[in-house]
């Protein structure tokens, strides 16, 4: 059977780090906001972070009184802008071969895990909506990748069976839960071509 849908990761696949320079978007968020990485890191994304990408508790309902305690300056809307816009950076690339792809009639679908106002800003702010079909994201499916509650929802609401679905993924776990459930999946590495990966698999089928 035939892929009929293209399901692709967005951090590290079509959206790689700071427009500028393509570093992590924290990178030099001390300097620029005040703020130290290891106290957001200790004081948010390790106790909440996995609550927050799977639904069960908001971004703003922690983020804003942890903000309050460890960088009482800085609103958490200030906060959320540099956030957003540093993490930005897209595969400009990959965008065109995934344009091609849907001249031909295969379907884009995002497949990855976000939050409510990322995935939001990543459709509507950075203009995401524009080159795919849809998105599946983990606060909305309300499971995470690579579990295989995130698979099978992802592909119930798609329409498609596993064996029409391709993920595109740069985390090799993902790669192997995809697999595992009856998709394909190509392991995607900074500056891969989708043209020759979608060749190497068409090659694998049919030696």
């Amino acid at each position: 059977m035939s892929i009929r849908a293209l399901m692709v990761d967005v951090d590290g696949v079509l959206v790689c780090g700071r427009p500028f320079d393509g570093k992590p978007w924290a990178s030099t968020i001390e300097g620029d906001l005040g703020l130290k990485p290891s106290d957001l890191d200790r004081e948010f994304f390790i106790p909440y972070w996995n609550d927050i990408v799977i639904g069960r508790l908001s971004l703003s309902e922690v983020l804003k009184p942890t903000l309050v305690r460890i960088a009482p300056h800085l609103p958490y809307g200030d906060f959320l802008t540099y956030w957003f816009e540093n993490d930005a950076r897209l595969n400009e690339k990959l965008l065109e071969e995934l344009s091609q792809q849907r001249d031909i009639g295969i379907k884009v679908y995002l497949a990855t895990n976000q939050e409510h106002a990322r995935a939001s800003y990543l459709i509507e702010q950075l203009g995401l909506g524009q080159h795919s079909d849809g998105i599946y994201y983990s606060a909305a499916l309300g499971s995470r990748k690579p579990d295989r509650t995130f698979f099978e929802k992802a592909a119930a609401l798609s329409g498609f069976s596993p064996e029409q679905l391709l993920l595109i993924d740069d985390t090799s776990a993902n790669v192997e839960a995809a697999r595992g459930l009856g998709w394909s999946a190509i392991k995607w590495i900074e500056g891969s071509s989708l043209f020759t990966e979608l060749e190497k698999l068409q090659s694998s089928r049919t030696s």
